[in-house]
């Protein structure tokens, strides 16, 4: 379906247009990103993000009480809800159409008709997300900011745009292509869910603690080093004591996979006792690199409003040759390089797997040394599985240049080339796009950053350091709470998420024009996606931050329970201490509130009848959360 070279056109879209329809929360990513991919929104569907699909009633089982959806008004934050709203939409619908392609369906749900969860903070407690995300804290908590609608929003532009791609390649549409929050829930904790679910057990403590640490002069701030003698420099410089530098070393290099740093209180004690500059110094004299918490205010100011990625056309290309492809499979046939390491790049090839290419990972000579990683099932790492399983590895050492020379030639038959090494490196390696672009012009090569180069003096591109810089700290926690970057690892989940979409994006331009394209995407860009509301909210001179108590599950005899976030308030009134899961369910049930029991074992979703899929288990034992995405 190639049509001629057109090397200005950048937008796959171009040509279609959209309606959607349903809960803003859910539509808020799918109506931005098919903007910035090139399609108009139809008139008629435009305005507040309503509908006029009827609302399904929850179920009021025991156990399990519900309502019907409650009102999202067109701000995404409004103030924080009194009490129950009027019945909304139960799911959010998007119809793409254009010229050459078939019309394609997207629905997008919270979960299950029935389930109860019928909001973020009900999803987030059903999928676990409040469990691990409050693992700093010792308690559940829910995070502030709409993660999981987020994430929904961009599997559900992922759904569009392969079926589009199926269609150039000469498969039959999908009538509907259907997601759902609780699946990206699932998705989000994967790692942790595997962990939990291992043959042994965790490799270091979950407890609580962690950073930001706090300097002599009140600044909050974040510390990175993946290096272990870094670690060592930094706080010998500062004359902490030498058994709080060898014991926190190893809650701090975990703390990626446990959501959790136990720290030594003297280190937390030292960084209180010296002024932010001297903790500069020090890190830079060590070769670690320290982040003050920016603030939203601050990240607005600097906001460049660029899209959270970037299409590039290259050379000439191919167009694809028609096939028959396997229901919801668009991309099998084509074949997904991947140089990826840790979350970003891993995560980004995994989800183009489940659509169909084969993915070949480039691993260092001896394997990746993440498949060692505890806790293991069947010997490989459980975490490591998450994001790899059926995947088929080559082993290659990109310093040699006989090795190089053999990439290159993998890179010749393949369609994709992603990978997430260091800024510069693929271009000191002679690897980059238009180093490949030379020998397969049809390529698509995709580089999963940090910052985009976006933004100057920016520190090492890491997670927690992404989360400091634009201010995600502050927009995860509601206020009358410090900041804190969330111990989750967020953005390179998120930015995984983009990284594969923005993928998608460029095979869709390379089938519509005939071109190779270089794709870029970022954890600056997965940042600014996540916190667009409060960013806006700051622009128009609103208080970013959601209210004191937002998201804070309430207790009971044996568990916790978390309302809706239309409910909160309300059942804030309640003491369910000495009340049983089951029994606070009910009794809010039955005064017209709406909540749900929070996971606090992730085990115990492999079994969770408010789910929409079931949790299983691969090959080797270990947990395998069901696909985002079904295509009807």
């Amino acid at each position: 379906m190639a049509s001629p070279a057109t090397p200005q056109t950048v937008r796959p879209l171009d040509t279609l247009a959209f309606q959607v329809a349903g809960p803003p929360p859910l539509t808020r990513v799918v109506r931005d990103h098919l903007r910035r991919l090139g399609a108009r929104q139809r008139p008629e569907a435009a305005g507040n993000g309503g509908g006029t699909h009827p609302a399904r009633s929850g179920d009021l089982r025991p156990g399990h009480p519900g309502e019907a959806h409650p009102a999202h008004p067109a701000d995404p934050h409004p103030a924080y809800p009194a009490g129950p709203h009027p019945a909304h939409p139960a799911e959010a619908l998007t119809v793409l159409t254009g010229d050459a392609f078939a019309p394609v369906t997207a629905r997008a749900a919270w979960g299950p008709p029935g389930s109860g969860l019928v909001d973020e903070a009900t999803v987030q407690a059903a999928t676990g997300v409040m469990s691990v995300h409050g693992r700093r804290d010792g308690a559940p908590r829910g995070l502030a900011a709409d993660y999981l609608a987020t994430a929904t929003g961009v599997l559900t532009v992922q759904g569009l745009l392969a079926d589009l791609i199926g269609q150039a390649r000469g498969g039959r549409p999908a009538a509907t292509v259907t997601t759902s929050a609780d699946r990206a829930g699932l998705l989000v904790v994967s790692q942790y869910l595997a962990a939990a679910g291992a043959d042994e057990p965790e490799a270091a403590e979950l407890a609580p603690g962690g950073p930001p640490f706090t300097s002599a002069d009140g600044v909050l701030f974040e510390l990175e080093t993946l290096d272990p003698g870094a670690w060592a420099a930094f706080w010998r410089a500062l004359d902490a004591p030498g058994e709080a530098i060898r014991i926190g070393w190893r809650p701090f290099q975990f703390r990626y996979a446990t959501a959790c740093a136990p720290l030594p209180a003297a280190l937390h004690a030292v960084t209180r006792a010296h002024p932010m500059e001297r903790l500069r110094r020090a890190a830079a004299l060590a070769g670690a690199e320290v982040c003050p918490l920016r603030t939203l205010a601050e990240r607005a100011r600097e906001d460049d409003g660029a899209d959270p990625w970037a299409l590039r056309v290259l050379g000439p290309g191919r167009a694809s040759t028609p096939r028959d492809l396997p229901p919801g499979r668009p991309l099998a046939g084509l074949t997904v390089l991947e140089a990826g390491r840790r979350i970003q790049a891993p995560l980004a090839a995994h989800l183009l797997g489940l659509f169909g290419a084969e993915v070949i990972r480039i691993e260092p000579p001896g394997g990746d040394p993440l498949r060692g990683m505890p806790p293991a099932c069947s010997g490989i790492s459980a975490r490591w599985l998450a994001l790899n399983r059926g995947k088929r590895a080559v082993e290659l050492d990109i310093k040699s240049a006989r090795d190089r020379d053999l990439l290159r030639e993998l890179a010749r038959g393949a369609d994709v080339f992603l990978h997430n090494w260091a800024p510069g490196k693929a271009a000191a390696l002679g690897l980059d796009a238009d180093d490949l672009s030379a020998v397969n012009p049809a390529l698509v090569h995709a580089y999963t950053s940090g910052w985009a180069d976006r933004i100057d003096d920016a520190p090492m591109g890491t997670d927690f350091m992404v989360q400091a810089r634009t201010g995600t700290g502050e927009a995860v926690r509601p206020a009358g709470e410090p900041p804190a970057p969330s111990l989750m690892t967020l953005l390179d989940v998120l930015g995984g998420l983009l990284g594969a979409e923005a993928v998608l994006a460029g095979l869709l331009l390379r089938e519509r024009t005939g071109r190779g394209v270089r794709v870029d995407s970022s954890l600056l860009g997965a940042a600014d996606t996540l916190t667009g509301p409060a960013l806006d909210r700051v622009r128009r001179g609103r208080d970013p931050r959601r209210p004191a108590g937002f998201r804070h599950p309430v207790r009971t005899a044996d568990g916790w329970v978390a309302a809706t976030d239309a409910c909160a308030a309300a059942t804030a009134a309640y003491d369910l201490r000495e009340l049983s899961t089951r029994e606070a369910l009910a009794q809010l049930g039955r005064h017209g509130l709406a909540a749900t029991r929070v996971t606090t074992d992730l085990n115990e979703l492999h079994h969770d009848p408010r789910l929409t899929g079931p949790v299983g288990r691969d090959a080797h034992g270990a947990p395998a959360v069901p696909t985002p995405w079904s295509h009807a």
